[in-house]
């Protein structure tokens, strides 16, 4: 199996992207989409019975319809806060890591909940990293032989070229994921 991410500038194009991979035929099951909620924009279109409906959306149906769409489209649909992050919304095998362990308990936390899912270290720093800034992440996995497929599924408008980002990141002095770090949220710290 190998281990395809992406990483999108919002929900609507992760959701997307979670869509047209299960209408390829690729198992919802093995998809995942894990999106930062520091300006709680998702976590009101998710309750403990699962997402609301399109009549309590209101003026956020665009949002609305695709946490709506991904509680559907994939496994689960949940909020939590991650250590380092802060409040995210997430799906598929992802958010099972995360809470079924706790997020303290898993290794390294969302680090260590990446590496499970088999992608390399450095690179679940970067992907951390992102998610921390504001980043939506879409991670399949996928037979070896389907990875090609799948990126190209994956690469849209929207998608972020993570090393380049990571790279304007360390030009101001980042060098790695710090869940001890705090986390800013619009000019102040958590």
């Amino acid at each position: 199996m190998k281990t395809v991410v992406g990483t999108y500038d919002n929900i609507q194009t992760a959701y997307a992207v979670s869509n047209d991979l299960v209408s390829a035929g690729y198992n919802r099951n093995d998809i995942s989409i894990i999106a930062n909620d520091r300006d709680a924009a998702y976590s009101p279109y998710v309750n403990t019975t699962g997402v609301k409906t399109s009549d309590d959306v209101g003026a956020g149906a665009g949002i609305g319809a695709a946490i709506g769409g991904i509680g559907g489209l994939l496994v689960g649909l949940g909020a939590l806060t991650i250590p380092g992050i802060g409040p995210v919304v997430a799906a598929g095998p992802l958010l099972a890591a995360l809470t079924g362990a706790g997020v303290g308990a898993v290794a390294g936390g969302i680090v260590g909940a990446l590496v499970d899912l088999g992608i390399p270290d450095t690179e679940a720093n970067l992907y951390s990293e992102g998610l921390r800034r504001g980043n939506v992440l879409v991670i399949a996995q996928v037979p070896d032989a389907s990875a090609n497929a799948v990126t190209r599924i994956m690469d849209r408008p929207g998608l972020i070229d993570i090393h380049k980002q990571a790279d304007t990141w360390r030009a101001s002095g980042w060098k790695t994921f710090d869940p001890n770090q705090d986390v800013v949220v619009a000019n102040r710290r958590m």
